[in-house]
């Protein structure tokens, strides 16, 4: 199904669910002036690393740039430098600004703007990983074998400077015409083993269409729905923060002798019956799944275009459930591992956007130097987990609520209009049957038992922004 369309835009105003969820973009003002104020509580303490020549990759027009990378070639497999704004040397422990990102937990982002974690003096600008710029960060330092395995890998306080601000759209291009910025020129092949060696631990990646809601050129307040695409470049991009994720949780796992401290990101392994239930998916719409191939192996190896691979990706998401914070503190939790990475893992690499990651990094940094982890960290681990489980359902909850209002508002006036969709889930009990409809893209409910799998004509039947709801219809043959 082909995931291209043509614009359809409405106005909306997010105000409603801005005020809905409670989201203050204004910061305390004693907060604001700790920010405005902050110095480099570390700056005597840190090694100059400003030869190295760091890029960024974000999205076009972003301004908290949290990490910068410079990956290279060596005799014996590749060396990764990920610098990570260090965000934890400018915030005081027991400040009004540390106190006000507990709250927040993490940057919550809305079409029409972001309510960032910390003030965007600090979050987009000082402690901004931006171009031509010395810059405060955790800088990590990890090498690899020619299979791009991890060997060593260590993180330390450093100055460093990006030398490139890039975007993914921008990398791929430039990886298509073989011209990348020396400092990324090996990061195809590096992504490609790293996904490789993320596939053999049985990861589950999953390309279901990814929603978003855009403004319209040159309007202020028309907005369209589009379908992201997602490149290589962000596949590549994406395994050096899940590497550095994976090392700082085995330094936070073998760290600390008896006594482990530490905050990963867990999710328990998915139970049999949801795997079983994938099984008999696939079957049904005709997908080979030979018994020794794992999930993600064959998920990996669809077109994510068809309607059988939409099916079975809509359906793998029973088994990415449960995803938490687990502290580590002395005895170990019952989960330790990410099922969907195939390893342990945890949050580091964004600490502007995220307040688990200023904790676990100071972790990191701590056992790194062979010294006492800060008793700020140690004492505040479970209110950080807290915060960024709470934050994480009002994350999810947000986005939905943005994306509704925008399809909702968006088909308001094409009620009784037939489309094209694909069925992703049949009707179940009183559950009706969901959908995607490529233009333009909407995932929705449907009546009247559409088959599972199938590319059907559907009726819009209700498209209401109050409440909103959309829901199509599935006419009897």
């Amino acid at each position: 199904m082909e995931l291209h369309q043509r614009i359809v835009s409405a106005p909306v105003d997010f105000g409603a669910v801005r005020t809905e969820f409670g989201l203050a973009s204004a910061y305390p003002a004693e907060a604001l002036s700790e920010a405005r104020d902050a110095v480099d509580a570390f700056a005597g303490d840190r090694v100059d690393r400003t030869d190295i020549p760091l890029v960024t990759i974000d999205p076009p027009g972003a301004l908290d740039l949290d990490q910068a990378l410079h990956l290279e070639r060596t005799p014996t497999g590749f060396r990764l430098h990920y610098a990570i704004a260090d965000v934890a040397a400018v915030v005081a422990p027991d400040g009004a600004l540390a106190r006000e990102s507990l709250v927040r937990g993490q940057t919550f982002y809305l079409p029409d703007g972001t309510v960032p974690l910390h003030p965007r003096v600090l979050s987009e600008d000082r402690s901004s990983l931006l171009p031509d710029l010395d810059r405060p960060a955790a800088l990590w330092t990890i090498e690899l074998d020619a299979n791009a395995e991890p060997t060593s890998w260590s993180v330390t306080r450093a100055l460093v400077r990006s030398r490139a601000r890039l975007d993914y759209t921008g990398v791929q291009a430039d990886a298509d015409a073989g011209r990348l910025h020396p400092a990324i020129a090996a990061l195809p092949e590096f992504g490609r083993l790293r996904i490789e060696a993320g596939l053999a631990r049985g990861a589950i990646s999953l390309r279901l269409p990814s929603q978003s809601v855009i403004r319209v050129d040159n309007t202020d307040d028309h907005w369209q729905l589009v379908v992201e695409p997602r490149t290589a470049a962000d596949d590549w991009n994406e395994q050096v923060s899940l590497l550095t994720g994976m090392c700082a949780a085995r330094i936070m796992l073998d760290g600390g002798g008896s006594h482990r401290l530490g905050l990963l990101r867990t999710m328990p392994p998915a139970p049999a019956s949801a795997a079983e239930s994938m099984r008999r998916t696939a079957a049904a719409v005709g997908i080979d799944w030979p018994a020794d191939e794992s999930v993600g192996r064959m998920l990996a190896r669809l077109d994510p275009n068809t309607p059988a691979a939409l099916v079975l990706m809509s359906e793998a998401t029973g088994l990415l459930r449960g995803a938490s914070y687990t502290v580590l503190d002395g005895e170990d939790p019952d989960t330790l591992q990410h099922s969907a990475i195939g390893a342990a893992y945890a949050h580091v690499t964004a600490p502007l956007r995220r307040l688990s990651d200023r904790y676990a990094t100071e972790i990191c940094l701590a056992h790194c130097a062979g010294v006492e982890v800060p008793p700020w960290v140690r004492e505040g681990l479970d209110a950080a987990a807290e915060s960024m489980r709470r934050s994480d359902a009002v994350a999810g909850k947000l986005e939905r609520a943005c994306i509704d209002l925008t399809e909702s508002t968006v088909l308001h006036s094409r009620v009784g209009t037939a489309f094209e969709a694909v069925v992703l889930r049949e009707a179940n009990g009183t559950r009706p049957a969901e959908i995607f409809v490529a233009d333009p893209p909407v995932l929705s409910k449907c009546t009247g038992g559409p088959p599972e799998g199938k590319r059907v004509r559907v009726r819009l039947v209700e498209a209401d922004p109050a409440a909103r709801t959309v829901m199509f219809d599935y006419p009897a043959p």
